[in-house]
């Protein structure tokens, strides 16, 4: 594949006239813009130029080629170009992994108000609890709780201080009772979910500086945190979620919390993207416009 300044070369010295003259122009030594040139014809099987030490000009193929070299420079002229305006502007493609209650009973609604602000904005969404691999998988940003594993990485806070709840329906919660103690869960049937690769079920809790942990049990995994809620509410057992996840459901009644006098564990939710380059304009207005929605629903 020839060279891209290669072929701006020999453009430029076709409309001088001389490849010294191009060179100089172009900033080059002569000797540079020679052996270019050669590469270039190297590269193509064919001789671009009958050149003397006096003269130059096109060969019939050079003539051929020329119209081409010209639509190629063009068209990635044409695409820094797009890409600049990418990078003062908000619109594109945003390749975007959300986890799945968050995104599911909470993001949605707010990406089509964010589209309906910015109509050029494209979304492709990937749901899911399973974390994507963003330099394998055909994903820019990724909303996800906890600090990135990979240091990398780069994590833009959207709720720093989000935290995770201990809750019930009032159903379950009048049948088996309500817990009063971390110990107390070793009792109840607790509805457990994947996180990461492994099943979460070492549950701790803080009060007064003081850590306490307890293996919880139940008859139900899922690796959808969506599923989970949706067990609690109907009763199932006992949800350790994030309390962005079960605001709405604690606010209308749907679930109760328990152990309020314990803090939960630490929850916090990040917009991460493998580069800063990757923070485009469209990417910093999502995380300004998710940002205080978010944190309205823990406040």
């Amino acid at each position: 594949m020839p060279r891209s300044e290669d072929l701006m070369l020999f453009v430029r010295a076709a409309d001088c006239g001389g490849l010294s003259v191009a060179a100089r122009e172009l900033g080059i030594e002569p000797a540079a813009a020679s052996a270019a040139l050669k590469r270039l014809e190297t590269a193509l099987g064919v001789r671009l130029f009958v050149r003397s030490t006096r003269s130059l000009r096109l060969t019939a193929d050079g003539e051929q080629y020329l119209v081409h070299a010209r639509n190629v420079l063009l068209a990635l002229e044409e695409g820094a170009a797009s890409l600049v305006r990418n990078q003062q502007t908000i619109g594109g493609e945003l390749n975007l992994s959300i986890p799945s209650d968050l995104g599911r009973n909470i993001l949605l609604p707010w990406l089509d108000e964010f589209q309906i602000l910015h109509p050029d904005i494209r979304f492709r969404i990937r749901v899911s609890d399973r974390l994507a691999d963003l330099y394998r998988q055909t994903v820019d940003i990724a909303i996800r709780y906890g600090a990135p594993e990979d240091s990398s990485m780069v994590a833009l806070p959207l709720v720093p201080d989000n935290r995770r709840v201990l809750c019930a329906s009032p159903d379950y919660f009048q049948r088996y009772g309500m817990p009063k103690s971390v110990s107390d869960l070793s009792s109840h049937n607790c509805l457990r979910f994947v996180l990461g690769e492994a099943v979460h079920e070492r549950w701790t809790f803080h009060k007064n500086k003081k850590i306490e942990a307890v293996t919880v049990l139940g008859d139900r995994v899922s690796d959808d945190a969506d599923l989970v809620r949706r067990w609690a509410i109907a009763g199932r057992g006992l949800a350790y979620k994030s309390r962005l996840d079960v605001s709405r459901d604690l606010s209308e009644g749907r679930l109760v919390a328990a152990l309020t006098g314990y803090q939960g564990e630490a929850a916090p939710v990040n917009l991460v993207c493998t580069h800063r380059l990757m923070l485009s304009p469209a990417v910093v207005a999502l995380r300004d416009f998710l940002r205080p929605r978010l944190a309205a629903l823990i406040a």
